[in-house]
């Protein structure tokens, strides 16, 4: 017998359909009671909306308390993360890209040795403008690196870069001031856009090689690609993508980057743009074509569980066939389920930390 449920959160209104396995997940007690009741989870404002979803839907249909969610971005939410311990700190870390090795031996150095890792699917970073803004419709990496990078090369010397309209980039582009809104540092959607664009970008113009027929190291000239100018024409949101949103809303030429799902809940008022020829879609990042696509994760506190009441049983659910898989409200918010979700099901259950699985 199937139950419907209403899950209702700031990014939208869904109607979430499970059957009784995935009720089932959630329906033993826990070991025993500590003074917090509730898992506490913090990280990536990409995969915010997402796991608002499932614990809303964990709080209404099992006898655990709503988990409590908060962002405050991939890197934040790993540091709180590896703090330590103890119902003094979370029990899950979202995040948009994989923990660090350096993360990983922090939280060692904190306690917190054993990490299971959940992939709970895949997301696109798209390039977003008002709909009734400029025609910003096909960009390719080079486009994002002359325009965003802080330097480039000229006459085998590092210039200050000299563009400023998006025509001076591309002439395909409007004539309009760059002024992109882009993830601030601490975003693990920072990391794609500088690997995945700027990076990308830097080597197709051959920007990449000059820099390194010039003397600079690889890693140096990788730096190099991947620093962005300070001078206002790209802006650094530390925010939601919310943030990023009121930003283009009172900027008629800005640009911003976004999560593929925030966009499709906001086609009202966003139009998006190709990359590299292929539009972004769910079709196109399953299928690997769209060419700025990451995994999305979250990151268990092995000690936590058993001794935080619902801990385990949280995890589980999330990555039920009837919340992640095909046709879930997870999909149904734009989240590209992952292939493998049998397997994740399976580390869970098993309690498979990071040690294990690369013994």
């Amino acid at each position: 017998m199937a139950l419907t449920i209403h899950v209702k959160q700031e990014f939208s209104m869904k109607s979430v359909t499970l059957t009784a396995s995935a009720l089932a997940i959630a329906v033993a007690a826990p070991a025993f009671a500590q003074s917090r009741e509730n898992v506490q989870v913090a990280g990536s404002s990409t995969v915010l909306p997402y796991a608002s979803i499932v614990a809303e839907a964990f709080g209404e249909n099992t006898d655990f308390p709503t988990p409590v969610v908060e962002s405050g971005g991939s890197s934040a939410g790993l540091a709180r993360f590896c703090e330590g311990v103890g119902e003094n700190s979370i029990d899950i870390a979202n995040a948009s890209r994989a923990i660090r090795d350096g993360e990983v031996e922090t939280c060692a150095e904190n306690g917190v040795e054993e990490i299971i890792e959940v992939r709970i699917g895949y997301d696109g970073i798209v390039f977003a403008s008002q709909q009734s803004g400029p025609e910003f419709t096909a960009f390719e990496p080079s486009d994002w690196f002359s325009a965003l990078a802080a330097e480039i090369p000229q006459d085998g010397e590092m210039v200050s870069n000299p563009n400023s309209t998006w025509a001076d980039v591309n002439g395909d582009l409007p004539d309009v001031e760059i002024s992109a809104f882009i993830p601030g540092t601490k975003h693990g959607t920072r990391e794609v856009f500088e690997e995945n664009v700027l990076l990308q970008g830097c080597e197709d113009t051959g920007a990449y090689d000059q820099m390194v027929e010039a003397g600079m190291s690889e890693d140096d000239a990788e730096s190099a690609c991947m620093a962005v100018r300070t001078d206002g024409a790209s802006v650094d949101i530390d925010g939601d993508y919310t943030e990023t949103l009121a930003r283009i809303e009172s900027n008629p030429d800005g640009i911003g980057v976004f999560g593929l799902a925030f966009y499709e809940n906001n086609t009202d008022t966003l139009k998006v743009a190709t990359m590299g020829g292929v539009e972004p879609s769910t079709e196109t990042i399953a299928s690997g074509e769209y060419p700025v696509s990451r995994p999305l994760f979250f990151y268990i506190k092995k000690a936590h569980i058993g001794v935080i009441p619902g801990l385990k049983e949280f995890a589980s659910f999330f990555v039920s066939d009837e919340i992640a898989g095909p046709g879930g409200p997870l999909a149904n918010y734009g989240l590209v389920p992952d292939p493998e979700l049998a397997d994740t099901q399976s580390k869970i259950e098993n309690e498979t930390t990071l040690g294990d699985e690369q013994s």
